[in-house]
């Protein structure tokens, strides 16, 4: 029997849980945009320029101003080896985020409302940025630290699980699907039941397909073009495809010249039910999805 079609009318509305009684609200149509801060010297498109804590909360507050719907913070670089980074990032050690992270964190929770997530693979800096404020945890390795899991069940908090195959510093270098979509699909599945098997609530739960972390650039690119695959598991659905070397490698442009693209499958994933776009370019996508909506109202589609 044919699976019935995903379409942005039939997505419901998804209520996230966050520290402190507050909630976050995600609507089929209006995706939030989580706006990226990389507190790390080595990020594949700007690192290095957010490292000093006052850079970032600075970028951050911008990008707020500009309109994010939230911050996600990151203090280790999970730039992916095995192709065109070469060796990946280095691995950062746990205290050493910490050290990055909580002095921006803390400067921002004192700022602002706004929900912020912290993008860690681990338990360690997890419990460490909950305790300092923080709203959500994205995890890439999507709770490989099986600490993790816990830290995230205690908390009650959101988390971010998103889709890799084989090791970070590896992962590009033997990629093999039959089936992209299907097979992330499944396997997308899989770790949200894992996570339920921490105690970790259904509803708290943000799926990722991991762009760019084991996949090719046209896989990447299919899983962008199907994405109502994925949301139909009945998860909010995060997208990063921002600046991402898939974008260079389909259009032959360098990293800070991948705006165009970057909005293009924004466009797409924002069509196919995408509740979140992890952003480095904030105004321009809200802009470019203010049209689309706009457009899109005035077709009756």
């Amino acid at each position: 029997m044919a699976e019935a079609a995903t379409t942005l009318e039939t997505i419901p509305t998804y209520r996230l849980e966050l520290p402190r009684d507050r909630r976050a609200q995600l609507r089929p149509g209006r995706p939030c945009l989580a706006g990226i801060v990389n507190v790390t010297p080595d990020s594949f498109s700007d690192g290095g320029r957010f490292l000093e804590p006052d850079a970032a909360v600075e970028q951050a507050l911008a990008l707020l101003a500009e309109g994010a719907d939230w911050i996600d913070l990151g203090a280790e670089s999970t730039r992916p080896g095995g192709g065109v980074y070469g060796g990946g990032a280095r691995p950062v050690p746990a205290a050493e985020e910490i050290e990055r992270l909580l002095p921006v964190l803390e400067r921002l929770r004192a700022a602002t409302d706004a929900p912020l997530s912290v993008d860690t693979r681990k338990a360690e800096v997890a419990r460490a940025a909950l305790a300092a404020g923080a709203d959500l945890i994205n995890d890439v390795s999507a709770l490989a630290d099986p600490a993790m899991g816990e830290v995230v069940a205690a908390a009650r908090c959101p988390v971010v699980l998103m889709h890799a195959r084989g090791e970070l510093a590896t992962m590009q270098s033997a990629i093999s699907f039959s089936d992209v979509v299907a097979e992330v699909r499944d396997e997308l599945a899989a770790l949200r039941d894992r996570a339920l098997g921490f105690g970790i609530a259904r509803g708290q739960i943000l799926l990722d397909p991991g762009l760019g972390f084991g996949k090719t650039a046209r896989q990447s690119a299919e899983l962008v073009a199907r994405l109502d695959r994925l949301v139909a598991l009945g998860h909010p659905v995060l997208i990063g495809a921002s600046r991402k070397s898939f974008l260079g490698a389909l259009a032959g442009t360098p990293v800070l010249e991948r705006l165009p693209g970057s909005l293009a499958a924004a466009g797409r994933a924002a069509e196919l039910g995408a509740a979140v776009l992890r952003v480095h370019d904030v105004a321009a996508t809200r802009q470019f999805l203010a049209l689309w909506r706009a457009l899109r109202e005035e077709t009756g589609r």
